[in-house]
């Protein structure tokens, strides 16, 4: 019996394989990349839909009493006061959940050796437990292949910067209604082990974290819009003179042949530049501010703008991974002294200390 021949495209191949006769061999082309490239995300400027401001002709009094108990919903929850124990032990297979915190500028700060460092301080702004999620509940979208987990871990929802109740949708609101906490405007789920789960309600503050930890921070890049090969890649460029025309900027040969007669996968091109999930490992701690939720961080390339989103947790990697953390979280107790103002690493000089003097070698 013959065997008949088709050619057919990738995204067709496993559509058809199923229906076609077993006498068919299908021979695939390249119809269709094997990588596409990583989908367009919404920039972070962009408004969320909010409802809009109607006048419902209410009296000066009414829009007084209106708002007192907004600001009264606005300053507590009603799941605040119900505290977990903070005696649940710490083993080094567990996992705490994060924090999320607002990018507001970079700072010099002096190590006691004299040397200048840029930090970048990041604020945590009403950080809040909206909901969690056991290890039998949760099912992420994305599943890892080939990392295989010891323990299940669950899933802790968390929310940042408290918003008016009045200016979001039902739906949205139905989120925080179900666990009494306040409306947030930003939401992020952190991967925690079920030994470190939190009830929904509890505050976090930004003495989560010690001075002198190390945290892996996740940040969204600056949208640079379409760029070419020169900005985005750093290239060169081509001669001013000499003969170039109109080839200054361009990338020049990108070396397809004629043998292979197409374009590489991986070929740095021009294209979309930023407004990329970007991670940045192993950053230190210099300096916490109990007052004000600020975190100051070693580093002055924390992805994204100022005023942007970011969200940090226990870093990975296995040489600064931290042995004694507050476990879940720091919860102020009335019976435990209250922490200073200003908490600084080690090696950090404190403005308080007298002024870094530094003595002639002796001969």
């Amino acid at each position: 019996m013959a065997l008949i021949l088709k050619t057919i495209s990738g995204f067709q191949l496993f559509s058809k394989c199923i229906k076609q006769s077993p006498y068919m061999i299908t021979v695939p082309t390249r119809g269709r990349r094997q990588n596409p490239p990583p989908r367009k995300r919404l920039p972070e400027w962009l408004p969320k839909p909010l409802h809009l401001a109607r006048s419902e002709h209410l009296t000066a009094e009414n829009k007084a009493f209106v708002s007192e108990v907004s600001a009264d919903f606005l300053n507590k929850s009603p799941l605040n006061t119900e505290l977990i124990p903070s005696n649940i032990p710490w083993t080094k297979d567990s996992k705490r959940t994060g924090l999320i915190g607002k990018k507001i500028g970079v700072y010099p700060m002096w190590l006691k050796n004299g040397k200048k460092v840029l930090a970048t301080l990041i604020q945590i702004i009403d950080n809040e437990v909206v909901k969690y999620i056991p290890p039998e509940e949760y099912k992420p979208t994305m599943y890892q292949k080939h990392k295989i987990h010891k323990v299940k871990h669950g899933c802790l929802i968390l929310g940042a910067e408290n918003i008016d109740p009045q200016l979001i949708t039902k739906e949205y609101s139905g989120i925080f209604n179900a666990t009494g906490v306040v409306p947030k405007r930003h939401l992020m789920r952190f991967i925690i082990s079920p030994n470190a789960a939190i009830q929904p309600g509890t505050s976090l503050f930004a003495t989560h974290f010690k001075p002198g930890e190390f945290l892996d921070i996740r940040g969204k890049t600056i949208d640079r819009g379409f760029q070419g090969v020169m900005k985005r890649w750093g290239f060169k460029g081509m001669p001013a003179s000499h003969g170039t025309t109109k080839t200054h900027r361009r990338p020049g040969n990108i070396g397809s042949g004629s043998e292979m007669a197409r374009v590489k996968l991986g070929t740095k091109l021009p294209g979309h530049m930023g407004n990329r999930w970007r991670i940045i490992r192993g950053v230190k701690i210099l300096r916490i501010n109990t007052k004000y939720n600020i975190i100051w961080v070693l580093a002055q390339n924390i992805p994204g703008e100022v005023n942007t989103m970011c969200y940090l947790y226990d870093t990975i990697l296995p040489l600064k991974r931290n042995t004694s953390p507050h476990f879940p979280t720091y919860i102020p107790n009335e019976n435990t002294n209250e922490l200073p103002e200003n908490l600084y690493a080690d090696d950090v000089h404190q403005f308080t200390d007298p002024t870094i003097v530094f003595q002639p070698e002796s001969q």
